[in-house]
């Protein structure tokens, strides 16, 4: 059923390609060894024994762009997703950031492909996360060149912000194994800001991690089973870039448009 549902997905983000399955022979590689192993296993980790023996969580997310004339189609996925399973530190917060989040599991996909489809929305980029139990990764969504403030509504309501130089705006993925709860993970996600990386000294590496901020007041959580997914856009179009949703999701080169993210649970390696 999961495999059913992966080569759906693909089959809507890469037409024309085949699917890369989990268990598939000869050239067809597994989802998981797309993943950037250097970063989770030593470097001479190169067989497919020593990677399957580790306790991994994958993860793919699907970049989508939306023309911003078509905005308000997108306002027809939301109804058949849910929000029961998602845990918010505060909903009403979540939704004055404009973040929406929906989730839905393997037979809910066809839906909502047709509904981005009606909306002519386009895959830009497909990310591949392996992450060992316990871990994140901080998936890059914008570079920023300037400094410059970003205003977010806060934990308690109130519209703040906050000043950042030259970094980046990354998507902060964590997920860890269920304890007592075999083949379920427990996934955290939150925007966060990340200065340029200059040093591999340990101790100033440590000082330049002070400068990340954490917007948790967008993060959200929940549990997920491989062929879960989420997907994450903005409550409307925002044409500026000075606001975290207008940043988050906004794609201020060539055509403006609006982005949105699907974030799928592919592998529980116990």
């Amino acid at each position: 059923m999961i495999r059913l549902f992966i080569f759906k997905l693909m089959f809507f983000v890469l037409p024309g390609l085949l699917l890369i399955g989990c268990g598939s022979n000869g050239d067809n590689k597994p989802v998981w060894e797309q993943a950037q192993l250097a970063d989770l296993a030593p470097s001479n980790v190169a067989g497919e024994p020593e990677i399957q023996r580790l306790k991994t969580i994958n993860f793919n997310i699907y970049i989508f762009e939306t023309p911003v004339e078509n905005a308000i189609k997108l306002n027809a996925v939301w109804p058949v997703l849910y929000t029961k399973p998602l845990r918010f530190n505060d909903k009403s917060v979540f939704g004055a950031n404009s973040f929406l989040a929906g989730f839905g599991s393997v037979d809910m996909w066809n839906p909502v492909a047709d509904l981005l489809a009606g909306a002519d929305s386009k895959k830009v980029e497909k990310i591949s996360l392996l992450l060992l139990d316990g871990n994140a990764n901080d998936v890059s969504i914008t570079l920023l060149h300037n400094e410059q403030e970003i205003f977010y509504v806060s934990q308690g309501g109130v519209m703040e912000g906050v000043s950042v130089g030259s970094g980046k705006l990354a998507w902060r993925i964590k997920a860890e194994k269920k304890p007592g709860s075999r083949g379920v993970c427990k996934v955290e996600a939150v925007p966060v800001f990340l200065p340029p990386r200059r040093s591999l000294i340990p101790q100033l590496a440590a000082e330049e991690k002070t400068e990340e901020y954490v917007f948790s007041s967008a993060g959200f959580g929940l549990e997920m089973t491989p062929g879960d997914f989420v997907f994450v856009g903005p409550q409307k179009y925002i044409n500026h870039r000075i606001t975290l949703a207008g940043i988050f999701f906004g794609q201020p080169q060539q055509k403006p448009a609006i982005r949105t993210y699907l974030l799928v649970c592919t592998a529980i390696n116990e």
